[in-house]
């Protein structure tokens, strides 16, 4: 079949796909709203064992989720990086849980300073969070089980950005930028998104009867991280791959992954964690999860056809580490929206995710050619943007009555404040991104030496092998 006719009959699936959602939004305006699991304000607050037992679930399935990232990146790289990248994502896990509980969760999620910018220091070293819920976040589970849920979203958004810089990074300035980023990047734009702090007598303002972060009380929506971790990592990554530089060797040699199983098995991981990811940022066992969950799924299966069926059309075969890469894109960009939107706007979510993320790592890699070793920009950044002005268009109240409705659902001023947060969150981490790499590469040197990369870094910074034997 000639090329031009397959792209044409891809363009009029697309335009199918579209026309079948406009008939199912006209046949869904009857449908009653979902309730979320939160209790009424003014219900005391009691434990719910359920919705207890789902977060600590969640919790654990997110934490799974960053050693599948680990598989992921460290099946990309060459055989001789490997054990050094998965030893990135490995010892995020440490750094961050420790800096969550002394500062991290304060400064995100803490008692406001004023005018939804950061969290204060009151509950530095978890003083003051405890066994009983807080109203302001979670009224139906023990504090401590929100502040561990969301220790796992603080744990995997610097290992995201790994990705970018693999092959070149010292170990030690790794270290001393992760620690920084989390601080100066993440925490901040955390408590933006979805930090309240309650007043009593305040009208709600998008969920929050109080104070609520300053993107959160414009109105925006960011169910699961759209913003707050893939935006936020996926820009992060594009500047320190072009502040670190290419590798060795980039547009000269094929930089081949040495290990394409270990990828398809790390996207595995990736998909069944973020289940916890999504549908348990419903923070309860009920219907708001189960519609997280489904359209988590949907959006993903989509998205990884998607990226495939590209690769085919462009490059003339089914790529199997494309497929694998589409469904991450597919559930970076349905993270934002799976707590607003339908399965059929999940299907289109995840249509865009395989089409625009595919696009935009064809681009940099062939046209600007910024080393992005891992594509995290292109998949996290661009899937991240798109998930985020997604919801704009296809959240509805019918799925979540907390939440909001999008242009496709008669309220175009979301899309507007969608774009609002894309613009501010990415802003932020950009400028603040490229000064922390500039205080580390003056301090301790963020590049290792040409030596050292040539040797690879499994041997030259930590002085063991990944395998024992030649592969």
């Amino acid at each position: 079949m000639p090329k031009n006719l397959r792209i044409g009959l891809m363009v009029l699936g697309i335009i199918g796909v579209f026309m079948a959602f406009a008939a199912g939004v006209a046949a869904q305006a009857t449908v009653p709203p979902a309730t979320t699991a939160a209790m009424p304000a003014a219900a005391p607050l009691t434990v719910d064992s359920g919705d207890t037992a789902w977060v600590l679930t969640s919790s654990a399935l997110v934490l799974l989720m960053t050693p599948g990232l680990a598989f992921f990146y460290g099946g990309l790289v060459r055989r001789k990086n490997a054990l050094a990248t998965i030893m990135q994502s490995f010892i995020i896990i440490g750094i961050i849980s420790v800096q969550w509980v002394l500062w991290g969760y304060s400064v995100a999620f803490g008692p406001d300073l004023g005018g939804g910018l950061l969290g204060g220091l009151n509950w530095v070293g978890l003083n003051s969070v405890g066994l009983e819920p807080n109203g302001d976040y979670a009224p139906t589970i023990p504090h401590q089980a929100f502040m561990i849920f969301q220790m796992m979203f603080a744990v995997i958004t610097p290992a995201l950005i790994t990705g970018a810089f693999a092959e070149r990074m010292r170990f030690k300035a790794f270290v001393f930028f992760t620690i920084l980023w989390a601080a100066v990047v993440y925490d901040p734009i955390a408590h933006w998104v979805w930090s309240c702090t309650g007043i009593d007598g305040m009208a709600a303002i998008n969920g929050c009867a109080g104070q609520p972060g300053f993107l959160r009380g414009l109105g925006v929506l960011d169910f699961a991280g759209g913003t707050v971790v893939h935006i936020s990592s996926g820009v992060s990554a594009l500047v320190a791959a072009v502040v670190l530089g290419r590798r060795l060797g980039f547009g000269e040699e094929r930089l081949e992954p040495h290990d394409a199983t270990m990828v398809v098995l790390g996207a595995s991981l990736l998909w069944f964690g973020w289940f916890g990811f999504n549908a348990g940022s419903a923070l309860g066992a009920g219907t708001l999860a189960t519609s997280a969950f489904v359209v988590t799924h949907v959006a993903t299966a989509m998205a990884a056809i998607t990226w495939m069926t590209m690769s085919w059309v462009h490059h003339g075969s089914p790529s199997v580490l494309g497929a694998a890469a589409g469904a991450v894109a597919g559930l970076v960009a349905i993270t934002p929206a799976s707590g607003y939107v339908t399965p059929m706007g999940a299907i289109l979510i995840g249509l865009g995710a395989g089409v625009f993320c595919f696009l935009a790592v064809d681009y940099v890699k062939h046209n600007i050619e910024v080393d992005d070793a891992l594509d995290v920009w292109g998949v996290h950044g661009v899937g991240g943007m798109w998930g985020a002005l997604a919801t704009g268009l296809f959240a509805t109240v019918s799925v979540n009555s907390a939440g909001g409705s999008g242009l496709f659902y008669g309220n175009p001023s979301q899309l507007l404040i969608q774009a609002v947060a894309v613009v501010v969150s990415a802003s932020w981490a950009a400028v603040m991104t490229f000064l922390i790499l500039k205080l580390v590469d003056v301090t301790v040197g963020l590049r290792v030496h040409p030596e050292e990369e040539l040797e690879g870094l499994d041997a030259s910074l930590h002085g063991e092998a990944a395998y024992a034997v030649e592969i």
